[in-house]
């Protein structure tokens, strides 16, 4: 029977929180009583995590597995996900309950409204430092001013997703996937749910804080084009700043005739100018390694086995 509900979860080193997590979804899914899939896609897992899942699927055929052939990162497994989902409403969700499956049948009440996405806003963030959640506050402020697409702050990959909206997502062929940035990107009729986010039920988050940067640094630059276009500004006006202390210059040699200038301001300039061009060379350089990720067309992902869908066959070419 064709699922109408579709969970899919990317995993990477989760073992601890696999049979935990298909406990609460499974009860979660079967009551609202559709029919329903659970996919799982392994994201190059070092511990017992495949094998976990492999054992969930002999139990229950419902549950479908995609073991990827290595770590592609989790928005390369997320991905894998929404491209092997076959329900009418697909649930993309972590595996760490975080996000609480109970909040399910609220976001499939709304879809059943007619919306066509909608997202899970965290009205709270249990367990988590003041740090992160002061940099996350700030990098979705950031990502609000500097892009032009409208990209909900407090929400992570938790939401609902209609049929047509996964099918939008799957023409989207950049390699430098920002997720939540596409789900937004592609539009339809949305709207929102909050919620309390929980702390991890068990293990330890895989993402630390250089990952976070950039992670952070893949979002601005997959839908922004601020960051080049300010140096276009800067370089205006450190000329305009040059031009008039030029004329501060001549008007003072005018007045009080000709003087040996200081060494240690003209080594402050010197510097200043040349950590911009350095700062200045780094943005062209990330947005230079992302044309050339793009260029060289190599599959976002590789698939190694599946347990309840299609055997991996030979990469399609690109078209």
């Amino acid at each position: 029977m064709k699922p109408v509900l579709s969970v899919v979860v990317p995993m990477h080193n989760e073992a601890a929180n696999v049979q935990a997590f298909y406990d609460r979804v499974s009860a979660v899914l079967d009551g609202i009583g559709d029919p329903w899939e659970i996919v799982c896609v392994d994201d190059g897992s070092r511990d017992a995590t495949l094998a976990a899942l492999a054992g969930l699927h002999q139990r229950d055929p419902r549950v479908k597995v995609i073991g990827l052939s290595r770590n592609f990162g989790k928005e390369a497994a997320l991905t894998a996900g929404l491209d092997h989902a076959g329900g009418e409403a697909v649930i993309p969700i972590d595996a760490d309950l975080q996000d609480p499956p109970e909040l399910i049948p609220a976001l499939v009440a709304k879809w059943r409204e007619g919306y066509e996405v909608v997202n899970a806003t965290r009205r709270s963030r249990q367990g988590e430092t003041w740090l992160k959640k002061a940099s996350a506050n700030a990098f979705y402020r950031a990502l609000g001013r500097l892009t032009t697409i409208d990209i909900p702050r407090d929400t992570g990959d938790f939401r609902l997703l209609s049929r047509p909206a996964i099918d939008a997502l799957k023409r989207l062929p950049e390699r430098n996937r920002f997720m939540k940035g596409l789900f937004a990107w592609v539009g339809f009729k949305q709207a929102a749910i909050e919620y309390d986010r929980e702390p991890r039920h068990a293990g330890r988050t895989n993402w630390n804080y250089w990952r976070l940067w950039n992670f952070a640094l893949d979002g601005i630059t997959s839908f922004s084009s601020w960051p080049l276009r300010i140096w276009t500004y800067l370089g205006v006006g450190i000329a305009i700043a040059a031009f008039v202390y030029a004329g501060v210059l001549v008007v003072r040699t005018i007045v009080h005739g000709v003087d040996v200038p200081g060494y240690a301001s003209l080594m402050v300039v010197l510097l200043f100018v040349s950590g911009v061009q350095l700062i200045g060379m780094g943005v062209l350089g990330e947005y230079l390694a992302r044309v050339f990720d793009e260029v060289k067309r190599r599959p976002l992902y590789l698939v190694g086995r599946t347990w309840g869908l299609p055997a991996p066959g030979p990469t399609p070419p690109e078209p």
